[in-house]
């Protein structure tokens, strides 16, 4: 489903939308704008998990990982 907004742009910025779409990289104006907020809310995503990530302890990651592992050690088959 897509719901139809309407947004104000910067007048150059229209006329780059523009010659994007005049050298067939996008079909319209809706395609390259809808496909930039999407890159940008990826990204935004990206750096907001990365800084989650930088909170994390990484002696008691560790820790957990390995007390995790050393269980299930016991029961992989010898090679």
């Amino acid at each position: 489903m897509k719901d139809k907004i309407a947004i104000t742009l910067e007048h150059d910025i229209v006329e780059d939308l523009d010659r994007l779409i005049q050298k067939h990289i996008f079909l319209n104006r809706s395609k390259v704008i809808q496909e930039a907020v999407h890159e940008k809310l990826e990204r935004m995503k990206g750096s907001r998990l990365a800084k989650e990530c930088g909170k994390l302890d990484p002696v008691f990651e560790k820790t957990m990982a390995e007390e995790g592992f050393s269980e299930e050690l016991s029961k992989w088959p010898e090679y």
